[in-house]
C-alpha cells in the first residue's frame, strides 16, 4: 500500500468519525461482544476466588468516573470517555488476571474502532485502561485519573462471593466489612474524599490498609493529577 493510498484511507476514517454521532458509554455497554467479555471475565475470576468484577462493578465504576469528571468541571466529553473506560477496564480478565489492564486495552481497541470512535478519543481511553492497576499504572491523563479513583473506591460487601464467614480470607473480610463506600467531590475546595463505613467487628481498619494501601496511594496520585487533594475517611474519621 502506497503512502497516498494510506493517507486517503486515514482521511476517510477521519471524515467518517466527524460525520458520526459521538460514542457513549451506554452504547458500549449494550454491545453484545462487550457484555460477553464482561460476564466471562467475571466468571473466570470467580473460578480462581476473586471478588466480583462483573456488570455491577463496571457500571458503578463507569458512573463514578463520569460523576468525578463532571463535578470537577472537566468537559462533558472527557467525562463520557471516563465512563467508557469504566465499562471496558476489566475485560482483560477474560485472558488472565495478570496485566489485565493492558490486555483490556488491546481487546477494547477494535471494539471502539467498530463503533466509529476517532483515534483522538480512543487514545486516552486505552491509556486509562492500561494504567488503572497499581502494580504498573500511573495517572497519565484526566480520563485515567477519573477511572483510577472510581475503580479503587469500590470496596463493598456486595462484592464478596464466599457465603461462609468462617472461610473468609483477608480480602473477603475487608470487603465484607465495608457496608458503605462513597466518593465525595468538593469542587470548590478541590477535594476528592473516599468515605467508608466499616464494621470493625468483621475486620479492623488496619487490615484495610494491609491490602489496600497501594490503592490509596494511587488514588492520591490520581487526585493530585486532577488538581485535587485526596481524603480517606473511616466511620467519619479522617485518616488521610
Amino acid at each position: 500500500m502506497g503512502a497516498d493510498e494510506q493517507e486517503s484511507i486515514q482521511d476517510r476514517e477521519r471524515n467518517h468519525a466527524a460525520d458520526s454521532p459521538l460514542v457513549t458509554a451506554e452504547q458500549i455497554w449494550q454491545d453484545p461482544e462487550v457484555q460477553t467479555y464482561i460476564s466471562k471475565s467475571d466468571e473466570y475470576l470467580a473460578a480462581i476466588g476473586f471478588t466480583e468484577h462483573g456488570p455491577r462493578h463496571v457500571k458503578l465504576v463507569s458512573r463514578i468516573a463520569y460523576n468525578i469528571m463532571v463535578r470537577l468541571g472537566f468537559p462533558e466529553r472527557d467525562a463520557e470517555l471516563a465512563a467508557i473506560s469504566g465499562i471496558l477496564h476489566d475485560i482483560g480478565n477474560l485472558v488472565a488476571r495478570h496485566d489485565h489492564g493492558q490486555t483490556s486495552a488491546v481487546l477494547a481497541h477494535p471494539i471502539l474502532r467498530r463503533h466509529g470512535m476517532p483515534p483522538e478519543e480512543i487514545a486516552p481511553v486505552l491509556a486509562a485502561m492500561g494504567n488503572h492497576e497499581e502494580e504498573t499504572g500511573l495517572p497519565v491523563n484526566n480520563v485515567c485519573a477519573g477511572l483510577i479513583l472510581a475503580d479503587k473506591s469500590d470496596a463493598h460487601r456486595s462484592r464478596v462471593r464466599n457465603t461462609e464467614l468462617a472461610k473468609f480470607d483477608i480480602h473477603d473480610r475487608v470487603n465484607y466489612a465495608v457496608t458503605r463506600s462513597f466518593v465525595r467531590v468538593e469542587p470548590e475546595k478541590r477535594v476528592i474524599a473516599l468515605e467508608l463505613t466499616i464494621d470493625t467487628k468483621v475486620a479492623p481498619v488496619m487490615e484495610y490498609f494491609e491490602i489496600f494501601l497501594s490503592r490509596m496511594v494511587m488514588c492520591r496520585r490520581a487526585a493530585t493529577f486532577l488538581g485535587c487533594e485526596f481524603e480517606l475517611l473511616f466511620n467519619d474519621i479522617r485518616l488521610l
